[in-house]
């Protein structure tokens, strides 16, 4: 997977100034899914970013219920990037007013913005989904250990019960014995 590369300052040559989203910070780790669409998308590049929305849905997941909780937030995702597209290249845009231009302005960002939200979820969904599948091979592991300790607990039990039980009891009754014959011998029975 190609990682794309974030437009230079050749934009405002040509009056991409109007579309600057301003802070960049925002838009996750390189080489996450959140980073490569949002460059691509202010890259301009619309078909890649939708393409690869498209092959993360259709990739196979090793969670059952991921591709179930995210479909509606990569069709959105994808209805966002269509959105942000119709804003950058509306015709004739150099031909209105100021105020619907920046009205351009504010829908673009409104956009812009929503998209990193949706990709943020759609990181946090597949996160959630991680942490639910690592907690569950904790509480797998955990009762493994807790039914070899019990098997472990009564398998001493059970040698003392039959083994060393029959056994102590055996001295026991027969140490009483000896006490017991040993005072009958002092009394005089």
């Amino acid at each position: 997977m190609a990682v794309p590369a974030i437009k230079d300052s050749n934009a405002a040559e040509k009056g991409d100034s109007l579309f600057d989203v301003g802070d960049k910070g925002d838009m996750g780790k390189p080489d996450s899914l959140r980073y490569n669409i949002l460059t691509w998308v202010l890259a301009e590049r619309y078909d890649k970013a939708i393409e690869e929305l498209k092959d993360f849905l259709e990739r196979p997941s090793e969670y059952p219920d991921f591709k179930g909780k995210v479909t509606r937030y990569i069709h959105h995702s994808i209805d966002l990037i269509y959105a942000i597209k119709a804003k950058r290249s509306f015709p004739g845009i150099n031909s209105l007013t100021r105020a619907k231009q920046q009205e351009l302005r504010e829908k673009f960002k409104e956009h812009y913005k929503e998209l990193q939200y949706i990709l943020k979820v759609v990181e946090k969904i597949q996160g959630d989904l991680r942490i639910a599948d690592v907690r569950s091979t904790i509480y797998v592991v955990r009762a493994l250990w807790f039914a070899a300790l019990g098997i472990i607990i009564l398998a001493f039990w059970l040698d003392i019960v039959n083994g060393l039980m029959k056994t102590s009891i055996i001295v026991f009754d027969d140490s009483f014995g000896k006490i017991a014959n040993f005072l009958a011998e002092r009394i005089g029975f």
